[in-house]
């Protein structure tokens, strides 16, 4: 069975700040990290490795500093490494992400299952990993909180707001994973030593054979029109006294006075 698990790399949610004359993000000098849910993503890779014998493929689109989270996902037991990085990339949306990641599962081919995390924290769109499905013309799951492989299927548990559903789909599948599906490993000294001569390959839109009118800036359709941070609210503690009823009253008041009713 070989898996492909994608990764992203992802500025620190502790860290992040705008630049309010772009209303872009200030990526320089903020620590970066994996994105969570692709951690829980390679955990799932891995434990389905651990059970059932796979090679895992840890990918990732981005700048060349992208390699960090490959790094880790071969620490944590990928057994090989591709970072997609190519200025024809940059600023892409979701849909030209998909188209990229697709292509790239194109080329490394033979493929059963694909590893996505829901979404992305500094997105937080969840529409990546179901568009690269629609590309490769595969079935997907998504919101998996459990995976398991039987007789060339994919079993997965959803959990939705009211109800979890059983679901399968046929092998070659992508499922996107919940955060609820595992607890990731943390790696060790000896794998990151071995992590160290396990193959990475680099591979831009040449190498892909990607058409780069479907690829970054031009290859997206949508566009972001303004990212503002929302103003701060008022943390202070408001403390009310009086009988039920006149307390009520002020509390009522303070919400209203907060737009908040």
């Amino acid at each position: 069975m070989k898996i492909l698990v994608f990764v992203k790399q992802v500025p620190d949610t502790d860290d992040v700040k705008l630049d309010p004359k772009t209303g872009n993000l200030r990526r320089e000098g903020v620590q970066s990290m994996i994105n969570p849910l692709d951690a829980n993503a390679v955990e799932a890779a891995i434990q389905l490795k651990e059970k059932y014998g796979a090679t895992v493929a840890a990918i990732s689109m981005g700048p060349p500093q992208a390699e960090e989270v490959l790094k880790k996902a071969l620490a944590l037991g990928c057994d090989e490494a591709y970072l997609l990085s190519d200025r024809a990339f940059g600023g892409a949306d979701t849909l030209a992400t998909a188209y990229t990641l697709a292509k790239a599962a194109e080329k490394i081919g033979d493929f059963d299952l694909l590893l996505f995390g829901r979404h992305a924290v500094d997105g937080d769109t969840a529409q990546t990993g179901p568009a690269t499905a629609a590309y490769l013309g595969i079935p997907q799951i998504t919101l998996a909180s459990s995976i398991d492989v039987q007789d060339g299927w994919v079993v997965c548990d959803r959990t939705l707001e009211d109800s979890v559903q059983r679901v399968r789909a046929k092998l070659p599948a992508l499922v996107t994973v919940c955060a609820e599906i595992n607890h990731p490993r943390y790696p060790t000294p000896i794998n990151i030593m071995k992590a160290l001569k396990k193959p990475r390959q680099v591979w831009n839109a040449e190498a892909l054979g990607a058409d780069t009118s479907r690829t970054g800036i031009p290859g997206s359709p949508s566009s972001t029109k303004k990212v503002f941070e929302p103003p701060k609210r008022n943390t202070d503690t408001c403390f009310f006294t009086g009988s039920a009823e006149e307390i009520a009253v002020q509390f009522v008041d303070m919400l209203d006075s907060e737009h908040l009713i």
